[in-house]
């Protein structure tokens, strides 16, 4: 397929709401040769666990590989437009329970939620695990058999990304295999190419910083008083404006009076550039500052109508990230960014127009939610942006340079050990760890099974995974849970207790079920925020991209804006090796002793 005809296609398959038509010509030109059908599959065809999630499928067709992975195309309708974000899980369980009763390895599919024009493209793919049975080699099954990738795209996403992983694989001749098309969802490739023009416009943004402070005696007598750096307010200029692409995707921004929230504009802030002459002569100066400062560190009310921007609503978010550095005087202090560090038409490398923060930002997806080992959108997440935003932190000039740091299949580990560790010391006993062990690991399948068979009201083609010494012992554990206490003493960006998050309201909420419990994951992540975890880290910098993490996990819940909790007290400056809080020491040094001792034994 010639060049030019590849980018139109990828634009109509991608860039509009979906059209089966322009599916089927995508798939078609990327497989090269496929059995191409058309089955309508509903009603009892769909498994009964996933009836309340999927209306219907349609079986597009049948591919197999060089290698002899078979591989099927599927379009999935949804019940729910809001399943497209919140029933992640159970789409992947569908699709692999599908794939494991036709003997298939891999479904490229569509997800398509009712009235949306936005839509999931994904790759599902079982997840074999091998164990040694009689002294040979085999397959068994887990009760989490497959991993998915993903892209959210439509009218309203960027799909940016698609179009440039898929262009060479509809432009050369042969058919790809199983791990090409996996690779052309590779989301460390994402998350280089994001990094190198987030630093890129990190430069940008300190050097134009730089030459202002030259220039003004204002700004540079305000920040030597403040101990302001060019390099500390362009990181954190640049997070701020990544939160608010995070928050603009819940239209929350810029909505009309009277309206609900979530009916804001998903390109708020493109729009707002694009009309900033109507309120002001300097995007920076007299739009985002007053943006940052006013509209979303002020408490206006119910209606919270904000006059500056038309009277339209503009949500009371506190939580620190919106005051201004250290104090700075911005009411004051006219700080001229020019308008062509935001947007401009420069022609880049890549043949894009345009190499401003909003025209980067506008080509990348952007998700609150956090990717987990087995469901990886390929999007900017808040955890992407952890990595971007630590690998920052060394970065002085153009000649240094960050490195990416422990991926997030190994932190998953950590934190799913460090739980089953302390809830089997606690428990002295009365559950063992296998059973603790299933709890952590499977609890997302968990939790779709036991669900179904409460709704049941009894156990019948449907058992409960949870074991029953879990289910005897559910108020004590919860209430272990309830009460733990999580402290990172090198926190950096935040995984670790990201983490931990992660793993605690997943476990909580599979105990609820069988408590009878009516706690939303909302609720159950605000207490665990708010009382459970602590961080220390020598950098401010780190701590205030760990706090940014912890208010995007919670804002993914939310519908309707609610004021972030201060975590002014929960994540610190320090340093873990000699600090001390209210007398208790971060870091125990008998702990190297003891280590150091049994490396001697």
């Amino acid at each position: 397929m010639q060049k030019q005809a590849a980018q139109e296609l990828l634009k109509n398959t991608f860039a509009k709401k979906f059209s089966e038509k322009n599916f089927v010509q995508f798939t078609a030109n990327v497989l090269k040769s496929y059995e191409q059908v058309s089955k309508i599959r509903e009603g009892n065809y769909i498994r009964e666990a996933y009836r309340g999630v999927i209306a219907n499928y349609i079986v597009a067709g049948h591919f197999k590989d060089a290698e002899n992975n078979q591989i099927d195309i599927l379009h999935v309708t949804l019940l729910r437009s809001t399943s497209i974000d919140r029933a992640r899980t159970a789409q992947r369980n569908f699709v692999a329970d599908y794939l494991k009763n036709q003997a298939k390895e891999a479904a490229l599919v569509a997800f398509i939620a009712p009235g949306e024009e936005d839509w999931r493209f994904s790759l599902v793919r079982l997840d074999h695990s091998l164990e040694v049975q009689d002294g040979k080699l085999k397959s068994i099954e887990e009760l989490t058999p497959a991993r998915r990738w993903s892209f959210l795209v439509g009218e309203h996403e960027g799909s940016h990304t698609v179009q440039a992983r898929f262009l060479n694989l509809l432009t050369v001749d042969e058919s790809p295999n199983l791990a090409e098309l996996e690779n052309a969802f590779n989301i460390e490739v994402v998350t280089k190419e994001f990094f190198s023009k987030y630093v890129e416009l990190f430069h940008r943004v300190r050097e134009s910083l730089e030459v202002l402070i030259k220039k003004d005696t204002d700004i540079a007598k305000d920040f030597k008083e403040k101990d302001i750096s060019a390099v500390d307010f362009a990181k954190k200029t640049l997070g701020q404006m990544a939160f608010l692409y995070f928050l603009q995707k819940k239209g929350w921004f810029g909505v009309a009076p009277g309206a609900e929230w979530g009916t804001g504009r998903k390109n708020f802030l493109r729009e707002l550039f694009e009309r900033r002459n109507t309120y002001g002569k300097n995007f920076f100066d007299d739009i985002l500052e007053p943006l940052f400062y006013e509209a979303l560190a002020q408490d206006r009310g119910r209606e919270a109508i904000y006059p500056r921007l038309n009277n339209c609503r503009m949500p009371f978010l506190n939580g620190g990230l919106f005051e201004p550095m250290r104090g700075y005087s911005w009411a004051t202090t006219h700080i001229l960014l020019e308008d062509e560090i935001f947007s401009n038409k420069n022609k880049t490398k890549d043949g894009d127009i345009g190499d401003g923060i909003l025209d980067v930002f506008d080509r990348y997806n952007f998700t609150v939610n956090e990717n987990e080992p087995l469901e990886k959108e390929v999007a900017v997440d808040p955890e992407m942006l952890g990595k971007v935003f630590e690998n920052l932190l060394e970065i002085k000039d153009r000649k240094s340079k960050g490195t990416f740091y422990t991926p997030r299949e190994i932190v998953h580990y950590m934190c799913q050990e460090t739980l089953i560790n302390h809830l089997f010391n606690e428990m002295s006993g009365m559950v063992s760890r296998e059973d603790l062990q299933t709890l952590v690991h499977k609890g997302s399948q968990i939790l779709q099974n036991d669900l179904l068979v409460i709704e049941k009201g009894k156990e019948g083609t449907y058992k409960f995974l949870t074991p029953q010494k879990i289910r005897n012992n559910a108020v004590q554990l919860d209430r272990m849970l309830e009460h733990i206490k999580v402290c990172d003493p090198a926190v950096g960006s935040g995984a670790f207790p990201l983490g931990m998050l992660t793993e605690i309201v997943q476990v909580r909420q599979v105990l609820a079920i069988h408590l009878n419990s009516e706690l939303s994951i909302y609720d159950l992540k605000l207490h665990c925020i708010s009382s459970s975890l602590y961080g220390v880290d020598i950098d401010s910098g780190a701590v205030e991209i760990a706090k940014l993490r912890l208010w995007l996990a919670l804002v993914v819940e939310e519908n309707v804006p609610h004021p972030l909790p201060n975590l002014e007290h929960k994540l610190m400056q320090g340093n873990s090796l000699i600090s001390e809080y209210e007398g208790i020491k971060l870091f125990d040094e008998s702990l190297l002793e003891t280590g150091a001792q049994k490396m001697v034994q």
